[in-house]
């Protein structure tokens, strides 16, 4: 690839010249717009890597609308819409401010019954029961009213009426609903 032009490279590979070429005279200060747009998940690992190394010596900005890119590296996330900062805060925090923050996913093989859905939604701290959303999912989530970890509970109640689930989970919040409900207010 040595003698090729730029302009006949693939999308990633020109991607990964556009970062060598803004980390050949070492900068302080990096800015990186899409940094891993156009590339592979081995390629996108690797340049992730060399961003969170290269974070110890460098202030590092990056803009993305690839949320994943946010939670991957960045120690600090702010969203910005028509020139305005409308949140800043850790990715954590951010999704902290998502319905999904502590939510309890649970799947069973067959539909859950409505004798559990009905319990689940009468448990103390429950905001709501919703379905996971995609037709051929046999799960749902289960909303917590405040930021109470409702996990035991909701295992224990399985438990209690017999069914057996194949997965139950908490859910860390999530941060494309995020920016949805903070951009979509602030228009």
């Amino acid at each position: 690839m040595l003698y090729q032009p730029i302009d006949t490279l693939s999308k990633g590979f020109k991607r990964r010249v556009g970062l060598a070429q803004a980390l050949l005279h070492d900068p302080e200060v990096l800015i990186l717009d899409e940094p891993t747009d156009g590339l592979d998940p081995n390629q996108k690992h690797q340049v992730r890597t060399l961003i969170q190394g290269m974070a110890k010596d460098k202030a590092i900005i990056i803009s993305t609308h690839i949320l994943e890119e946010v939670d991957a590296v960045c120690t600090r996330a702010m969203v910005i819409a028509k020139g305005r900062v409308l949140a800043d805060g850790t990715p954590g925090e951010l999704e902290a401010r998502s319905r999904y923050h502590n939510a309890i996913y649970l799947r069973a093989a067959l539909p859950l019954p409505q004798k559990l859905l009905a319990a689940l939604a009468a448990l103390p701290g429950v905001a709501a029961v919703e379905p996971a959303g995609r037709a051929q999912d046999l799960g749902c989530y289960v909303l917590p009213a405040d930021s109470r970890d409702l996990l035991t509970s909701v295992r224990d109640l399985a438990a209690k009426q017999g069914v057996v689930l194949d997965e139950l989970r908490l859910e860390r919040g999530r941060l494309d609903g995020v920016f949805r409900d903070i951009t979509t207010a602030a228009a």
